[in-house]
């Protein structure tokens, strides 16, 4: 029974870590991630590719896809200016095929 309720804990933890369908707040106050933008992909934790379609943002597939809906997202990130302030440093990339955890 210990092991069964540990796996569904980690199962939902590990749904909402790897989410791919983002909202952008204006309050950091309510943002799950706080994100900080980098120059260059080695100093980002995680490398995005923004979608235009739902059906490709996909859990661990780094592609993202913006929802105008707070209830729709799996994430609601909030962009600070600040490297010390985030706790996920991504970089933006055209490619999809470059996208995912580093």
């Amino acid at each position: 029974m210990k092991n069964l309720i540990l796996m569904a804990v980690l199962i939902l933890f590990g749904q909402k870590i790897m989410a791919q369908k983002v909202y952008k707040t204006s309050y950091k106050s309510e943002a799950d991630k706080i994100i900080y933008v980098t120059e260059y992909k080695s100093e980002a934790d995680m490398i995005v590719y923004e979608t235009k379609y739902k059906s490709e943002a996909k859990q661990y597939s780094g592609i993202w896809f913006w929802t105008e809906y707070k209830s729709e997202a799996d994430w609601k990130v909030f962009f600070t200016k600040y490297k010390s302030e985030a706790n996920l440093k991504v970089y933006f990339t055209k490619f999809k095929s470059e996208a995912g955890m580093k």
